[in-house]
């Protein structure tokens, strides 16, 4: 089980359902609650923001096992690790974000993780529910007018605010230290 002092959230589902969209509308809901959010996103395919031509990619190539580029608005550390070293743990990844600059993590993949998850479940998909063989999943969001059977809180997958709610009341209700710039 991970350890870590400030909320860590699983958005759960399967490919094309809309993690990534839900997301982006949670993250701006939260930045109105003056909410620090952090996001990890598990890629399942090798991927690449570095292009030939740039200077941080020719000193990777060049054998560079870490490369930070910096400026006055952002920073990023491209790390290189070997091919054969298979995916790293979320917790292998929460390690290298700075926990005292943010209130909230929230977590697109990574589902055999044991983290507190939101489900999202759209029938119209024909893939069947995470739940309950994920006992980590601890309320479903769906698009369905049909009633689920389960004890789950079942939010509505197309209301944003309500899933927002969800968490801030789960989460951060007794949250005090808000600010509203990112450090």
């Amino acid at each position: 089980m991970i350890s870590i002092k400030i909320p860590l959230i699983g958005i759960a589902a399967y490919s094309g359902t809309g993690k990534t969209t839900l997301l982006t509308k949670l993250i701006s809901i939260f930045r109105q609650h003056d909410l620090r959010v952090g996001i990890i996103k598990h890629a399942h395919h090798s991927f690449e923001i570095d292009y030939p031509g740039k200077d941080s990619y020719e000193l990777r190539k060049a054998g560079a096992c870490q490369v930070l580029i910096g400026s006055k608005k952002h920073w990023a550390l491209l790390v290189d690790t070997e091919a054969d070293e298979g995916d790293k743990s979320l917790e292998y990844h929460i390690k290298h974000l700075d926990l005292d600059n943010l209130d909230l993590i929230l977590v697109e993949g990574f589902k055999p993780e044991a983290i507190a998850k939101i489900e999202l479940h759209r029938p119209s998909l024909g893939k069947p529910l995470l739940f309950p063989e994920d006992d980590s999943i601890i309320a479903i969001a769906t698009d369905s007018k049909d009633k689920l059977e389960t004890k789950l809180p079942v939010l509505n997958l197309n209301d944003p605010k309500q899933i927002a709610d969800f968490i801030i009341s789960r989460f951060l209700s007794n949250h005090k230290n808000f600010t509203t710039n990112c450090k």
